[in-house]
């Protein structure tokens, strides 16, 4: 994009937008065409017993570009008294920001927040859905009647099965005369 495409752009943002990044501008980097800035590490891997023995490994780590202020909206930590700041904007007004920002396809300008969308969806997978019983090898707690149903019903069908037997039972006792068995309620 060219000079002119960004003036455009900044032109056709909300106030409450213009006023953020005119407090807290984005970095150069995130205006280039490349990457934000990252680690790149390479390792080789001269294992004897590994067949690849000249094999190199290469692991790229993004992190977010760096900012010639502090990030507003991260708590920060007096470098002398040690005494924690809020942020200077809530969790609310960070989560109003950033529906913003993506309405206008400028999110990826924002500073690092927890509200952001790439954030979001990285804690919906690693948490899942968090309602209790939704989970993975989980169970919704139920009535003490619905949990109990699961064997009374094999109760019933166990006795159904022996039905034949017991009704032969009967008979061979003499329809009720020295019967020892009455079913339980």
């Amino acid at each position: 994009m060219t000079s002119q495409d960004y003036v455009k752009l900044a032109q056709s943002l909300p106030p409450r937008l213009l006023r953020f990044f005119a407090r807290y501008p984005p970095p150069p980097a995130s205006f280039a065409n490349r990457a934000p800035s990252s680690a790149v590490s390479t390792t080789l891997n001269t294992s004897s017993s590994d067949p690849n023995a000249s094999h190199e490994e290469t692991t790229v780590t993004h992190s977010p570009p760096l900012l010639p202020y502090p990030n507003p909206f991260q708590a920060q930590k007096h470098p002398i008294t040690g005494r924690w700041y809020e942020p200077v904007y809530s969790l609310r007004r960070q989560a109003d920001l950033v529906k913003l920002a993506r309405a206008n396809g400028v999110e990826e300008l924002l500073p690092h927040t927890v509200k952001g969308t790439q954030e979001r969806i990285a804690k919906r997978q690693e948490q899942g859905l968090r309602v209790r019983g939704t989970g993975v090898g989980q169970k919704v707690k139920g009535k003490l009647w619905e949990r109990t149903m699961r064997g009374r019903l094999e109760k019933r069908r166990q006795a159904m099965l022996e039905m034949p037997k017991l009704v032969e039972e009967w008979k061979m006792a003499g329809h009720g005369r020295g019967w020892k068995k009455w079913p339980s309620k």
